[in-house]
């Protein structure tokens, strides 16, 4: 008892290295108003931070679009029928039964950052597909940092009726690479029978951003989610874990993660899924690369009935000068004949792999580059060609800042 005391010691001093704790008192929530405007009204400056984040404010192919500025949305419509696209304050007071939705999923008192988003709640946005609609192109919504030290503190809800499917690109900016501030974000998803969300979040913060999200998935019947989180530019601090309850027989979920921590930079980031019901599948694959920063990544898969299929795959590698990955793949299985696996590794490039490109005529940078964004490639499954080309746009970018 002694010997697994200590080991659990040691484990919680090594979580404690990564993620410095984060004080509330630090950061403000006044911000100026800003008001209500078309897209076409977005400034040049703002569009380009946007458009990195994946967000493009012509709204071109989108099916929707919700910007937030600090704690004022200035933006929130949809442009396809049977999709619905507004912020969260505006849901509930239209939707008294969404109170019922709320909290549901991610525990108010979880943490100090889920007591922040509910007692300084600064709205997000409400995303709901009425049953058996199908978004032809992604709902966009972004969140987006102006004033200097604020604290935005929102809360999202997504909702994907029976027979229904969402596709949405959440990106996440501020408004210069100097800005310091931080963002606490909790989300609900609720996929029910037949429905399908795919969420893709691309991250285009800065240096000095700490950020704090906090999200929960439902799955119901034959339900899908499909999550892929990219953050490849700097951040100071990130740590999110999202949780997955597959519920419903037949449930699916996928969570994909892509990222990248420069010097300075603290990378807390994993999954959790929970497969409680005959039939359910969860899939997790992450590529970490770091070139002085620190990353954690976390996978758990939690096994409750027998025949549930689970895998979780964790890659790693240590570029320019160093840096620290560490890996923490985990299953629980909790009943006899269940099948979950695991693999985890962490390495570097190889000289032999680059010696080859450049036999080849490459460059020393380019063949350096060619093998990052080839590492950094994750076969996403049933994603949306426009997403795909928002995805591999955010990796090009970012193997630009290695050479």
């Amino acid at each position: 008892m002694s010997e697994i005391k200590d080991r659990a010691e040691e484990a919680k001093e090594k979580r404690a290295e990564f993620g410095p704790d984060i004080s509330l008192e630090e950061y403000t929530l006044d911000a100026p108003e800003y008001g209500a405007r078309p897209l076409e009204e977005i400034t040049e400056v703002d569009r380009e931070r946007l458009l990195n984040a994946g967000v493009d404010v012509t709204g071109a192919e989108r099916s929707g679009s919700f910007i937030q500025v600090d704690s004022s949305v200035i933006h929130a419509a949809p442009t396809q029928e049977g999709i619905e696209v507004q912020s969260t304050r505006a849901a509930l007071e239209m939707y008294p039964w969404l109170e019922e939705y709320l909290w549901q999923l991610v525990r108010v008192d979880a943490d100090k950052y889920t007591a922040s988003a509910e007692l300084n709640f600064q709205d997000g946005y409400f995303i709901r597909a009425l049953p058996g609609a199908k978004s032809v192109f992604p709902v966009q919504a972004c969140l987006y940092l102006k004033a200097a030290s604020i604290s935005q503190n929102v809360h999202n809800i997504v909702i994907a009726e029976e027979g229904s499917e969402l596709h949405i690109i959440t990106g996440c900016a501020t408004d210069s690479p100097e800005l310091s501030g931080l963002h606490i974000g909790v989300s609900e998803f609720y996929v029910k029978k037949n429905a399908k969300i795919t969420f893709s979040m691309i991250h285009n913060w800065a240096e000095n951003i700490a950020v704090r999200p906090r999200s929960g998935v439902r799955i119901g019947e034959n339900g899908v989610f499909l999550n892929n989180y990219i953050c490849l530019q700097p951040v100071n601090s990130l740590q999110l874990f999202p949780s997955a309850y597959l519920e419903g027989e037949g449930a699916t979920a996928r969570f994909n993660s892509v990222l990248m921590a420069g010097p300075g930079t603290h990378m807390d980031v994993g999954s959790r899924a929970v497969l409680s019901a005959p039939g359910t599948r969860c899939e997790m694959i992450a590529r970490s690369i770091t070139t002085g920063g620190e990353i954690i990544n976390r996978g758990l898969l939690v096994g409750e009935v027998e025949g549930v299929k689970a895998h979780l795959e964790c890659k790693g590698m240590i570029l320019k000068g160093g840096g620290r990955i560490y890996a923490i793949p985990e299953l629980d299985g909790r009943v006899e004949g269940v099948e979950m696996s695991h693999e985890a590794a962490v390495g570097k490039i190889a000289r032999a792999e680059v010696e080859y490109l450049m036999a080849r005529g490459l460059s020393e940078d380019d063949a350096v580059a060619t093998i990052v964004r080839g590492f950094m490639h994750v076969d996403i499954e049933g994603l949306p060609p426009i997403l795909k080309d928002q995805i591999d746009s955010a990796v090009e970018l970012s193997n630009k800042s290695l050479l």
